[in-house]
């Protein structure tokens, strides 16, 4: 199975601030562009448990790239914090099986 990771040329993920994680996929091309069109709100939100009214996807076509934010689970440095950076929050999404 093809996955986001496997149509991109990088996935990454990073904080937007204590209280956001955003992630960016620039895609080979525009008919990789195209196949991870079915990535939405309700896809990241059951990836990454967060409430779908909260993600915010920004899509380039032009530049072929989908930037992804939605507010951290927890804040950044906290005692719950397991990604300090958000470095990992990607993976994921990289993953992610595209629909046959």
């Amino acid at each position: 199975m093809t996955t986001v990771g496997d149509l991109a040329l990088e996935v990454r993920s990073k904080n937007a601030g204590p209280f956001w994680v955003t992630m960016e996929v620039f895609l080979r091309d525009a008919d990789g562009y195209r196949a991870v069109g079915f990535v939405d709100e309700h896809t990241i939100a059951g990836l990454y448990r967060v409430d779908p009214a909260t993600v915010q996807i920004f899509r380039l076509p032009s530049l072929n790239i989908v930037k992804i934010s939605f507010p951290r689970p927890v804040s950044q440095g906290s005692l719950l914090d397991r990604d300090m950076h958000a470095g990992q929050h990607h993976v994921p999404l990289a993953a992610l099986t595209l629909h046959p």
